[in-house]
């Protein structure tokens, strides 16, 4: 029996399978593992991941900072300012389904889906941001409404910066 199913982001053992993401997203993957332990979450939830591509960002990340007009450190340390816990520090986290949140494991899926329906093996900072972005009631998209900028305007900015650094 083989090691992985292809349709599914996870080996059977409930790792994430090496092979869904490019380079640079999985060290954006590790830095979420990280910042949930920082802010003592003991589940990766979807604004960890959202800390993960600004700790770590590619050019596409940056290029949507720009967009933005957002500083990548200062965004950050509002979200782990926002999303931290007065709680035990808890123990480290893996990159495995049971430290993963119903919703990350949603976004990690949606991302991956869109990777492939674009024709690339693996998905990238970009779909994810996208994804996260655009999942339904995305506490992430939820954050910048609070401060008048929509999810439509996000992803936007997000698509375009995708499109430039992809040279379409």
């Amino acid at each position: 029996m083989p090691d992985r199913v292809d349709d599914d982001i996870f080996v059977p053992s409930g790792r994430v399978r090496a092979d869904v993401a490019d380079s640079a997203t999985a060290r954006a993957l590790r830095e979420s593992l990280a910042h949930a332990r920082a802010t003592n979450w003991d589940s990766v939830r979807t604004p960890h991941l959202f800390m993960g591509l600004l700790a770590a960002p590619d050019p596409g990340v940056f290029n949507w900072a720009n967009r933005l007009g957002a500083d990548l450190g200062r965004l950050l340390e509002q979200f782990r300012d926002l999303f931290y816990q007065d709680a035990e520090p808890v123990p480290p986290l893996l990159l495995n389904r049971e430290f993963l949140s119903d919703n990350v494991i949603r976004v990690l899926r949606d991302s991956y889906a869109r990777a492939r329906d674009y024709g690339r093996p693996s998905f990238t900072q970009m779909d994810l941001l996208i994804t996260l972005f655009t999942a339904p009631n995305s506490i992430v998209a939820e954050c910048f409404e609070r401060i008048g900028v929509t999810a439509a305007r996000l992803t936007e900015l997000a698509v375009l910066a995708e499109q430039e650094s992809s040279g379409v």
